[in-house]
Formats: C-alpha cells, structure tokens, sequence
C-alpha cells in the first residue's frame, strides 16, 4: 500500500509536469514567419531559414552551391543560380530557403568561367531572414565581397527544449527534497503535530516512515534477496533506454540530436539502442544463473533460448512491415532486419555462449583481499577467446572482404561523401554483404545516411555483419552482470571495477578514434556498429551503472522511479509503443506541423503515457514475457 502511495505520487507528479510543460510550450505567441519570406511567395518551414541573394555584379551570373558543414568531404550541391545585375543600383535577387539543422558552406562561382567567387561559412537560425550581398569593393574593380547581413533575427528553436529539461530537474529536485524530508522522524512528528490527528498521523506512518515498505522492497533487501537476484539499478537503466528509445522514435520534437547521426559521430537516438542491448547481457547472465541454481537443466534452458529468440525475430518482422502505412505487403519487399530481430539473434548467440560454458558462481568472498582481483574475467577465458575470434571475423570481412566497385575496407557513406567518387558503396562490406544475401528489397530504403549524404542505395543499420559488434557488447553487458553477482557483498569492488572497465574502454575508442569524428582509424558509427561505437557506449553504460548501483540499490537514494516501471516490461512497452505510434492520445493532430515545440509536447506527453502504462501494469502485476 505504501509502495503504491509513494509511485503513485511519483507519476502523478510526472504527468502534472507535462500538463505544465503542454501549457508553457503552446502559449499563443505570434508567428516566426518572416514577412519578407510571405512576401516572396517562399514558405518556410521546420529547420529553415530565409537568405536573400544580391546579386550587383554586372555582367556576372553567379551559381551558388551549398552544402553542411558536417558533410565529410562531400560535393556541394547547387544551391540557386542567379542572374546579373541589370544595371547599377539594381541587383538582381534571389531568394531561397535554407537549412538551419548544422552549419553551411556557401560557395559562389561566376557562372560563365566557373571559378570561385567567394566562399563562407555560417551557421543559420531558424526561421531567420539574412541577405548575401555580392558586389565589388570600393577600393578596386576587381576585388569581389561577400557580405552576410542579418535582417531578422531567427527564434531560438532550443527554447522548448531548455523548458523541458529546467520542469524535468525541478520536478526531480521537489520529489527528491520531499522523499528525503518525509523520511526524517522529526519532519514526519512536526506533521502529524501540526495536523493534529490520529488517523493521519498513522496515514503517515504507514506511508512515508521507514524504507521497508511492503509494495516496493527496500533496495538493500532487493539486492541480497535470494535467487533470483533481481537488481533494481539494472532495471532502472533498462528503463532509462527504453524511455529514451520511445521518445526519439515517436519523434523527439523533430530535433536534429534526437535524429540518429547521418554517418559517423553520436547523437541521442544514437545511445539508447546498444544500451538496451547491454543491459540485455547482464540480465542474460542474472536470470540464467538463477535458473541454473534453481535445478533447470541445460537442455530445458537451450529451449528457452531458442524459443524466445525466435518469437523476438518473429515479432521484429511483424513490427517494421506495417501494412497500414505501406499497404499489402509481399514477401519480395519484406524488411527482414531491425531492431528485435537484432535482439533476438544476439540474445540467442549469448544466452547458447553462457549456457555452453556456465559455471557455478564462486562462494562470496568474505573480503576483498581474499577475492582475485579478476576472478569475474578469468573465470570465462573461454567466453572472451570466442569473443576475439568473433570480433577478428567482423574486422577482417569490414577491412578485407573485396567489394565490386568500391574501394577495400571502405567505411565511408558513399553518395555525396568521398567527393562522390564511391556514390554506391554505402556502408562498404557491411552493406555489400546484406545486399548480397538479403537482397536490396529486404533492407531499409531510406537510411539516416540519405539526410546529409544523399545515398541512393538501400542499407540497413540492423543488417547481419553489425550483429557481430552488438554480441560483443551484450557481452560486456554479461561482464558487468558477472562483477554484480560475484562481488555482490562487496559495494567498493564492484565500483572499482565499473570504472575501471568504463575508463579501459573509454581509451580504446580514443585510440581508435583519435579522439575525432572523421579522422580515426575506425570512426565511432551507428550504422555500421563499429567497435569503436560499441567501445564508447560499452564505456558509458558502465559509468552510468557506476552512478546508479549505489544511489538505486546500496544506499537507497533513488528507487529508479519512474524509469523502473518500464524497465520491468520493456517487450510490451517497445512492441506497444511502436503499433499504436499513430493511435490517438499518443498522436493528435497539431495546430502548426512546423513547429518544434508542438512536436516536443506531443511526443512527451506520448512517452510520460507509456510510463504510466508501465507503472499501472506493474501494480497489476502484469508482465510480459517471452
């Protein structure tokens, strides 16, 4: 009752925080629209600015090519073409709306000789009017200048975030204050003294007094429960990624960072899915040796393995064909990978892995200095000589395999990357081989790589050589349950080993990176799954279980609410999130489809709503496994 009492405030809390996030962010203001833009018949939308180009060189056509900033060694595109001043004092003008997501390269050519006439460099606001003034400087005929002026200021389309992110932290730093307040015995007499009543003085007793309380166990006895050991700080970080995971799917305010990187380099969307994929690891170690302990023999467990891996792909295949948006479906243009089915294929590799070599887990060690300091590594030699082997296979096939018509051990994008001397080598072998065996009707049409780089082949960030990288970091995640469940009496030891585990692997991705985002040898990337991008998330997800086991379940700080509820049904959170993404009251139609801050509220009220569904589940003790 007293567990129900204390979430339930916790989430009501939460979903008043969106009602007033929902207020703050749709408070009527006037358009960010600029007149100039309404009057030239250009309508800018999401992203854009509005850039006006004087042209007031006579007898001068002027190209104009563009291209982002962060586009590595791309071909800039042809932006507008402008013609020449008709005569002095008479520019000729054009106007042209341009993207606000990254920074910009302009480039002018004169048309006729096509040779540059300037170059710059800006990075424009949205909804922002500027003028691009080109004529000759005063002090010579010759000498050509390019002059940006800025006519209207553009919005701060960040704003509704830094709204979002301030009602977050205050909502946290009010619970917390409170949580921490009503525990206190002084605080809870001042109360019941000021309240005067009996029955409410009970009320109190019962619902705010000691961490004891009989719907939610106190971390301390969550963690030395018998088997199955069942760590709250695991499932509040599944449920940390699983909340991040909806939020950027259901769109993320249509915010660039919360869009997956267009090649190399990380954003938000870029962190949540190889973190549910370690958690996944160290619960595949968790329940497997409780199920060991518990008596159930190997063979029953391979069944279980399979059986789940298969109803993972299954559902996968299910969930990334939806015949409502694309119509009847057949098999020839079928997605066969995504993201369960990535699931389901590294937890079966795994779970099989584990099983084959399992050993009983030692006695607790009484102290740390009687404890091997690796214990928790040497004790799975056979586990991590499998693992090299398997990740010298993914780096041989990505550095050695021959691709036709692309260059050997290519990583780039293709399309307009490389100077667009490779346009349909994509993803190189790791795209080779998932066209080769799954065909190009089979894969993702329109990868996070077509937004900067404008890639025409098909490539799928979930196709079969990636496989290889995210076993290795569920992997990881199988080591961090190890250290959990064999140093479990040893609070400092786990901790020494959680940093220094997440600093190791911090240093790999230095070295493979050279800390840049182009420039390493094996840059950290998404779509390929790189073991540099595995390195840098394995390394974050062990600091941020650094952080959480000993606020979630040593000292009790933190119950891990409201991300634990989702945590505890992360399967029906994910399939449900994704097959009722445009079923009302998770999707309504907006007053204006351009703006961000529409977009951000509709999409946290969404995912708030999933949070909720989970901790309502939770409380009916409804679960969904497979």
């Amino acid at each position: 009752m007293s567990g129900t009492g204390a979430a339930g405030r916790a989430l009501a809390a939460l979903l008043l925080a969106a009602s007033v996030l929902s207020a703050a962010l749709l408070a009527p203001g006037s358009s960010p629209t600029p007149d100039l833009g309404k009057k030239r018949h250009l309508e800018l939308k999401m992203d854009q600015a509005l850039l006006l180009i004087h042209n007031e060189l006579p007898g001068t056509n002027l190209t104009i090519y563009w291209n982002f900033d962060c586009c590595y060694h791309c071909l800039l595109q042809v932006l507008v073409d402008v013609s020449q001043s008709r005569k002095p004092g008479e520019p000729s003008i054009e106007a042209v709306a341009v993207s606000t997501q990254h920074g910009s390269i302009l480039q002018l050519n004169d048309t006729a000789e096509e040779k540059q006439v300037c170059r710059l460099e800006y990075k424009f606001g949205e909804f922002g009017n500027y003028s691009l003034f080109v004529k000759h400087t005063h002090d010579g005929v010759n000498e050509i200048a390019c002059d940006l002026v800025v006519n209207e200021k553009p919005v701060d389309s960040n704003l509704p975030v830094s709204i979002a992110f301030l009602v977050g932290l205050v909502l946290i730093i009010v619970v917390s204050f409170l949580r921490f307040a009503l525990s206190l015995e002084d605080f809870r007499d001042w109360i019941s003294r000021a309240i005067n009543s009996q029955e409410t003085d009970g009320l109190i007793n019962s619902e705010l007094g000691s961490p004891s309380r009989a719907g939610d166990p106190p971390p301390e006895a969550w963690r030395q429960s018998a088997a199955p050991l069942r760590l709250r700080s695991v499932d509040t970080f599944r449920g940390i990624a699983l909340t991040l995971m909806v939020f950027v799917n259901y769109g993320g305010g249509r915010y660039w960072y919360f869009k997956h990187a267009s090649w190399n380099g990380l954003t938000v969307a870029d962190l949540v899915f190889p973190w549910f994929v370690f958690i996944m690891g160290s619960s595949i170690f968790l329940s497997m040796t409780s199920f060991l302990q518990r008596g159930c023999s190997k063979f029953r467990l391979l069944g279980k393995i399979a059986w789940r891996s298969f109803l993972l792909i299954c559902i996968g295949i299910v969930i990334v064909n939806p015949n409502y948006c694309l119509g009847p479906l057949s098999w020839e243009k079928t997605r066969i990978p995504g993201v369960l089915q990535r699931l389901g294929g590294t937890y079966f590799v795994v779970a099989v892995l584990e099983l084959l070599f399992a050993k009983p887990v030692p006695e607790i060690c009484t102290s740390e200095r009687s404890c091997f300091s690796l214990l928790d590594i040497t004790s799975s030699w056979p586990q991590w000589l499998f693992i090299l082997m398997l990740e010298g296979v993914w780096l041989a096939l990505t550095f050695f395999l021959p691709v036709p018509g692309c260059p050997t051990g290519y990583l780039g994008p293709g399309g307009l990357g490389d100077g667009g001397k490779y346009p349909n080598c994509t993803g190189g072998a790791a795209g080779y081989i998932d066209r080769l065996l799954l065909g190009d009707h089979h894969l993702h049409q329109h990868p996070s790589s077509a937004v900067l780089y404008h890639t025409e082949v098909a490539y799928d960030p979930e196709g079969i050589l990636g496989t290889i990288n995210s076993i290795v970091m569920a992997f990881l995640g199988v080591q961090a349950g190890k250290i959990l469940l064999y140093y479990k009496d040893q609070t400092k030891g786990i901790l020494i080993r959680f940093a220094a585990w997440g600093c190791f692997l911090g240093f790999i991705s230095v070295a493979l990176t050279k800390a840049s985002e182009n420039e390493g040898f094996i840059p950290v990337n998404k779509n390929l799954w790189s073991i540099s991008y595995v390195t840098t998330l394995s390394s974050f997800a062990f600091f941020i279980l650094l952080v959480l086991y000993p606020v979630v379940d040593v000292k009790g700080l933190w119950t891990g609410t409201p991300f634990f509820y989702p945590g505890m049904n992360s399967i029906l959170v994910y399939v449900g999130h994704e097959v009722f993404a445009s079923y009302f009251p998770f999707q309504w139609r907006l007053g204006d489809n351009q703006s961000h801050r529409e977009h951000l509220v509709q999409n946290i009220v969404a995912t708030a709503l999933w949070v909720l569904i989970a901790y309502i589940l939770y409380k009916k003790k409804v679960f969904w496994k497979i």
